[in-house]
């Protein structure tokens, strides 16, 4: 006869629905906090997004801890992906900007050809072509300077992550 007394082993669960590029991120940083990855899912609501659902032993001895830097953890993922944002957002308001205005001279050189004034519809036409073409390179020089300046503090965040998946890892193999 067997003994299963000693064979129970309690489970807790979490689903976690994170963006698609972060993906293995967390699925490599959660193992770190004992989590274990059972499955993923896609959604059609959420598109770029993947549910990972994870499970681990409720019997862990520092489970506090490690709850602790698990939020310490999804804090620096959220601060990259804010980070990461932030290297599009300036750029494309100024490109978008730009651009109405262009459309607004243009406009104005579609009504000045309706009116026929010939003169001032081109005259109105230059800055409104010019307004069309100069977003692309306003967005990609903007972009590019954000993502120098912006770089670094997600390497930053990234090592800090690295720091506390070694924390808790740490505490589970104790």
């Amino acid at each position: 006869m067997q003994d299963y007394t000693n064979n129970f082993v309690g489970y807790e669960y979490k689903d976690v629905t994170v963006k698609r590029n972060m993906e293995t991120v967390y699925a490599d940083g959660y193992t770190n906090f004992g989590w274990t990855l059972e499955s993923t899912s896609t959604s059609i609501q959420s598109a770029g997004t993947v549910t990972l659902k994870f499970k681990r032993d409720r019997g862990i001895r520092t489970k506090a801890e490690l709850t602790r830097l698990q939020r310490q953890f999804d804090s620096c993922i959220s601060e990259i992906q804010r980070l990461e944002f932030s290297k599009i957002l300036q750029a494309s308001a100024v490109a978008y900007v730009v651009g109405v205005i262009g459309t607004a001279f243009m406009a104005g050189s579609v009504f000045a050809n309706l009116a026929g004034m010939i003169p001032l519809s081109v005259l109105l036409a230059i800055p409104g072509f010019s307004g069309w073409i100069i977003p692309y390179l306003c967005y990609r020089s903007i972009s590019t300077k954000k993502s120098e300046e912006v770089t670094p503090l997600i390497d930053k965040k990234y090592d800090e992550i690295y720091e506390v998946c070694e924390k808790a890892n740490s505490m589970l193999n104790n």
